[in-house]
Formats: C-alpha cells, structure tokens, sequence
C-alpha cells in the first residue's frame, strides 16, 4: 500500500473518531466516577485513595485549558488520550503485522463501544493507562522485533520500563502490564537475554523513579491505596460458574457482539496454537508465532485474569478492557485476512454493525437529553417504555440544566455567598456538586458520609470545617444513608442548625426527572467522623462499597 493511502486511511479514521466521540461528550451527562474526578482536579495530590494521579490530570485539563466546567470540558483529556492510544495501537500492529492490518486495528478500536467510549471519551483512569500501555507496547515492538537473526538489547529497554511506570501512575493494572512483558521474555528463549543486559537495570531505576509519586503517598497514609485495590482480589463467597459465563457475556456486549465473539474467538484460537506450538507444525512462521506470542504475554493477564474473577465478585466493564484493547490486534489481523477472500462480506459486516452500533448510541444520547424512551415525557416515542421511577439514568444529573436553575434562585445564590464550604453525604454527590457550584463560586467540597466519603476522607481533616457554615445539596433518592437514616437528621446533631433553603426540579422531556435539595448547615460543633482516612478518632477501614 502507498504511503500517502496508508496516511490518509489512518487520519480519517482517527479525525473521525475522535469528532464522533466529542459529540458523544457533549450531550453524554457525566457520570457519577467523572464528577468525582473532578474532585481530583481541585484536589492536586501526588495521588489518591483510589487511584493515582493521572486522572486527575486529565480530568483537570479541559476545565484548566477553557475556564469552563462541563461533560465535554472534563473529558477533552480523555478524547485526545484516546486519539493516540489508537495511533500506538496502530503502529504496533503496523510493526508487527502490517499496514492492512494496521488500518483494521484502528478502524475496529473506533467501532468497539468500550473502547470508543468507555476508554476513549469518559474521564477515566483507564484513558491514561491505555496512552502509555499503549505506547509502551509499540515501544516494545520495536524493541523486541526490530532486527533479523539474534536479538540485542537496547536503550529502548529502559523507556519500556518508563512507560510500564507511568501506565501504573494511570491506574494499578499497569504493574499486570509489566507483568506481561517479563512473561513474555521468559516464554522466548532469544529474548531472555534481557536479564544480563544493562539496559534493563536502568529500566527498573526508571521504573522506580515514575512510581515516587504513589510511593510518596502512601508512605504517608498507611498503604492506604494498595490495601483497598488489593481487597477487591480476595473473594469475598465462593466461585460460581454462573457468574463466570454471565461475566463473560459482558464482555462479548460491551464490545459490541458483532466485534466481541470474533475477538474471543480468535484470542482462543491464538492461544490454542501457542500451547501447541511445541507439539505440531506452525501454521505460519516462527517469527509471526512469536508476534503471536508477545500480544497474548501482555494481553491475556489483564483480559482472562479479570474475566475469570467475575465468577467469585462483581467487575467493573474497564477492569478487563485494556487486554481486549491490545488483543484487537489479532482481530484486526483476521479481518485482514478475511478482507483477502471475501472483501464485500467483510465490508458488509463493518458497516452492518457500525450502523448498528450508531443507531443504538443515537437512541440512547436521545433518551439521555430528550427522554424519547421514558414514560411520562413530551418527547416520548410510541408513548414511552420507561417508568421515570425506574430508569436509573435520571441519577445522571444534567450539570448545566442544574446550574442554570441555581443561577436563577436567589435564596440558593444567597446561600451560597453566607456559606464557607459545600458538601453532601455521598462521594458521586459531592463530585456532583462540584462541577455545579464551583464555576459559580469556588470554595471547598467535601463529603460528609458515615459509610464511604472516599478521596474527600483524605483531603481534610474533620476538624477543619469546625464552626463554618456549609451549603448541603443532596437528592431526594440519595437523601437517606445505607441503612435508612434521613441525612438531614444526622446532621442536626453536628450543626446548630440545619435549614432547607430550596429545591431545584431537574427535566427531561418537560416532565421532572429528579428533585435536588439544598440545605443551609449553620457553624459545625463537632467534626463529622470519617470511617477511615484523615480521623484522629476512628480507626482505619477499607470495607468501602463499589
């Protein structure tokens, strides 16, 4: 293929991409971890409870580049994260099967859903682990498979050893990435090499250097990080199968099942292949077998290991997404290949299930803004399906919509200007919260939550709003604690006062959707207890929900 046709297919796929999914963040509400994130941007630390810096980082970036707090300002981070995740993506498969397969590979992460939009447009910290996993492995590449005859080690060892640090500086499944490159190195013989060469002892020096910042935190908050990340591997009841193939189900739906079944189906075949390698004749050469080899040593970790915990816990849809992310490579090989028998049939399913795929996020974006699906609604399509009680996206508060309305209450806005700090009683909440009132006025946020305040549990101590006034915004569906209790009765008993000053009505579709409360809390006598984190008075616990 001509260099310029290469370059002009790899740019409009990724221009295009990134336009489709900027659109996506404009009119998706953000969700409750995004707003959360937020948070972290107003809160820099060398890291945090739940997750080190990077996201903060990107989540922060918009708002800082703008002025401006929005769904599509916290995510323009994320958006350009993506963009050259992909162009790595890309460029490995280039590297190691080339350009038709190239052009696959990006083309297949722009359609697959999870990728497009659950690495590529929401804030999250697996965008930033995804750039430079991504980017380390094109390094590694390069590395592993530059020269023909007998590999040597080079510099290039230490800037993966770099790049593995500052993917674990995105999020902890970074350290799985490490993991699989040493596997791979141990699994072919010509590259173990790299255990005598120089180069790798500066790569750990590097590595090391990019890890100071989580080091450096936890250090100072009891490991606080890496006990509750590790919680969650321990099974919490017994393995069920059930759970397993339901877990794996998820998977092949979030990748969307015209994409999902080919990928499992051809990281099946892979590894089969792989684990008979020594017993049969290769299919295709031992230099492809061992390209093979190298995709599946940093992919089926993270891929197969979070799949096969959701048979004894419940996991997030990202936990496994950045090992199917690199095994799109071997999806984008097939389909090549494909390409060459049947062509027409090829293109056929690409454009039958990107169509697919778009009319499903066309009608979902629609609900979200118009609520053609829910019952009742102005905009319902054939009547509505959806009881506004039971349609979990009304959670989803429309930030603009709510800032605007608070905007224009003057009771709210005087409460505000009489009031030292913000806070609500659940961590979404407060992140919430954040994004709606600080553009107006910035002042402190925090979360005063008996079960799980989260980062907020780090970012003061309770002692510091003593005697402040605060302004409490809760819902009317998250007003009440786990266990029953009115929010607004706890809190009487730490404040002198407790005062409702208004309500803002959320809508959808010219009918009301969800109902925001505010409360004026008057001067803190006591400080509010966190369960763990910055307390004198409790001891430390992890037991926090997901």
């Amino acid at each position: 293929m001509k260099r310029s046709r290469f370059a002009q297919a790899i740019s409009g796929w990724l221009l295009g991409g990134c336009l489709i999914r900027a659109i996506v963040a404009t009119y998706l509400p953000a969700g409750f971890d995004e707003a959360y994130y937020y948070a972290y941007a107003l809160h820099p630390r060398w890291s945090y409870f739940d997750h080190p810096l990077l996201v903060g980082l990107a989540t922060g970036f918009g708002p800082w580049l703008t002025g401006a707090v929005s769904p599509l300002t916290i995510r323009i981070g994320s958006l350009l994260l993506y963009t050259g995740s992909q162009l790595f993506l890309g460029l490995t498969a280039r590297r190691l099967f080339g350009e038709v397969a190239s052009i696959w590979t990006i083309a297949l992460s722009s359609l697959i859903p999870i990728f497009a939009f659950g690495l590529g447009t929401l804030t999250l910290p697996d965008a930033p682990l995804v750039f430079f996993w991504s980017a380390c492995t094109y390094v590694a590449a390069c590395e592993f498979f530059s020269r023909v005859g007998t590999y040597r080690p080079t510099a290039r060892l230490a800037l993966v050893s770099l790049l593995v640090g500052l993917a674990c500086l995105g999020k902890y499944q970074g350290f799985v990435l490490g993991f699989g490159l040493v596997c791979f190195c141990i699994l072919s013989p010509s590259h173990r090499r790299v255990w005598t060469s120089m180069w790798t002892a500066l790569g750990c020096v590097a590595f090391a250097i990019a890890l100071l910042p989580i080091l450096r935190w936890n250090a100072n908050h009891d490991w606080a990080s890496f006990v509750f990340q590790s919680s969650r591997a321990v099974p919490a009841e017994g393995y069920q199968f059930g759970r397993l193939a339901m877990t794996w189900l998820a998977t092949v739906v979030i990748l969307w099942p015209p994409f999902g079944l080919p990928l499992w189906w051809e990281t099946l075949t892979a590894s089969i292949r792989q684990l008979a390698s020594p017993f049969t004749p290769p299919v295709y050469g031992r230099d492809t077998r061992l390209k093979y080899r190298f995709i599946l040593s940093i992919s089926l970790p993270v891929a197969l290991g979070f799949t096969l915990m959701g048979g004894y816990r419940s996991i997030l849809p990202t936990w496994p997404a950045p090992g199917l992310w690199e095994l799109t490579i071997l999806l984008g090989v097939a389909v090549a290949r494909w390409g060459d028998r049947a062509p027409r049939l090829v293109w056929s399913w690409l454009i039958a299930s990107g169509l697919s795929l778009g009319l499903s996020i066309a009608i979902a974006l629609l609900h979200l803004n118009a609520g053609i699906l829910q019952f009742p609604s102005q905009n319902a399509w054939f009547g509505g399906f959806i009881p506004i009680a039971d349609d979990g996206s009304t959670q989803l508060l429309d930030i603009v919509q709510l800032r605007h309305k608070v905007r224009q209450s003057p009771e709210i806005m005087k409460a505000i200007a009489s009031s030292d700090f913000y806070l609500s009683n659940h961590w979404f909440l407060s992140g919430q919260t954040a994004m709606t009132l600080v553009p107006i006025d910035r002042k402190p946020i925090t979360c005063f939550s008996p079960d799980d305040p989260r980062g907020f549990a780090y970012w003061s101590q309770p002692s510091d709003w003593l005697g402040q006034t605060g302004l409490y915004v809760t819902t009317s569906t998250y007003r009440r604690s786990l266990d029953g209790t009115d929010s607004v009765a706890t809190f009487r008993e730490y404040f002198d006062s407790v005062d409702p000053v208004g309500e803002v009505e959320l809508e959808r579709g010219r009918e009301a959707i969800a109902m925001v409360e505010f409360f004026q809390v008057t001067l803190l006598e006591r400080p509010f207890p966190n369960p763990y984190g910055n307390s004198d008075e409790n001891k430390v616990r992890y037991e926090v929900s997901e």
